[in-house]
């Protein structure tokens, strides 16, 4: 509202015009959690399901926990991929040692485990930052992929490196069919979601955006910033290694440690860039994007090759994929480089005011 005070135009916002976003948000998420667990279901194939949504849901959740890291902390990360190792073996090895062990305590072990490494290899970031925190991170990989390729501890001394779990069962209901995957690690995301986006607004969500904005100036108003980062590393580690333990239980049900390699790790980044740095709903869009479209350009150049007359070799798909990503990430990067999370909040702007912009 505006009204005059002392010859100047003043603006007062009323409690309605704060309430009503808030309640028109918690509406869609609403909405949106009841589509995915009533609907989806229904409608889905199993094709689909293992396809597509699975493989969406699980990294949606690791990209959450990147995007905690990289996109509210400001600290880069290249050692994905071996949290989510760590997640997955550490899991696996609760779930085969101990007699009786639930499968949601065996992964929230491994997710507990990541933290510790994450913890471990984020103490660099108290000295360094930007492209040396990156390399640091890194080595983090290489160090995991090492360490879960010779010790044999962690695959039970198999002769060939590979895990397997099978007959996965939580509370007397058994988590076989590509349905009842989809629901299991979905309730994990809905549950690490609505956490993530309530932390991002309290006080360490606070204190992890002044860090990424500008560390010294935060030190100076008196937020700790070895609390601030070890915390973000923590926290993000922990969803990520919760997420590789899906991804190895659920979604693949036997790996080796290529499962978990740097490509995975640059997958997760690339999840982050694209769907918007700093934003729970841009890991969501991050992660269908990159799930959705390795396999609509496979469909496409396919139907291409078939009305050419051309054969188009899988080598071929691949080169292409990579060099759509590249072209892509570039482009947010210059264009919109917050992603298209930013994409899609003016879209809902312009779509309240239409048809009348003013």
């Amino acid at each position: 509202m505006i009204y005059r005070e002392n010859g100047q135009f003043k603006t007062s916002y009323r409690a309605d015009q704060q309430i009503f976003p808030i309640l028109q948000d918690r509406a869609f998420i609403a909405l949106l959690l009841a589509f995915a667990f009533l609907a989806v279901p229904a409608l889905a194939s199993d094709y689909l399901f293992q396809a597509v949504l699975l493989p969406f849901v699980i990294l949606s959740l690791a990209a959450l926990g990147v995007n905690i890291l990289v996109g509210y902390c400001g600290q880069i990360s290249l050692g994905s991929g071996a949290f989510m190792a760590v997640g997955a073996y550490m899991a696996y090895s609760a779930f085969v040692r101990i007699d009786g062990m639930p499968l949601v305590a065996a992964m929230l072990i491994g997710g507990s485990c990541a933290t510790l490494v994450g913890i471990a290899f984020g103490i660099p970031s108290l000295r360094v930052k930007g492209l040396y925190l990156a390399v640091a991170t890194l080595a983090a990989q290489f160090f995991c992929d090492w360490v879960f390729l010779r010790v044999g501890w962690f695959t039970k001394h198999s002769s060939s490196g590979t895990v397997s779990v099978a007959h996965l069962e939580v509370l007397n209901w058994r988590v076989d069919t590509p349905t009842e995957k989809y629901l299991f690690c979905l309730a994990f995301l809905a549950v690490f979601g609505l956490m993530a986006k309530n932390l991002v607004r309290s006080s360490i969500g606070r204190e992890w955006m002044a860090i990424r904005d500008m560390d010294v100036a935060a030190a100076v108003i008196g937020i700790r910033p070895m609390y601030a980062k070890l915390s973000a590393f923590a926290v993000s580690s922990f969803i990520i290694g919760v997420a590789g333990a899906l991804w190895g239980f659920v979604y693949l049900g036997s790996w080796e440690p290529a499962a978990f390699s740097i490509d995975r790790s640059f997958q997760l980044l690339f999840m982050v860039i694209i769907g918007g740095l700093g934003s729970v709903m841009g890991s969501f869009f991050g992660a269908a994007f990159i799930v959705v479209l390795p396999i609509a350009l496979d469909h496409f150049l396919s139907g291409l090759g078939a009305l050419s007359g051309m054969h188009i070799s899988t080598a071929l798909v691949a080169h292409v994929q990579s060099m759509v990503f590249g072209g892509l990430i570039v482009w947010f990067l210059i264009v919109e480089p917050h992603g298209l999370a930013k994409l899609w909040s003016v879209g809902k702007q312009k779509l309240r005011i239409w048809p009348f912009p003013h």
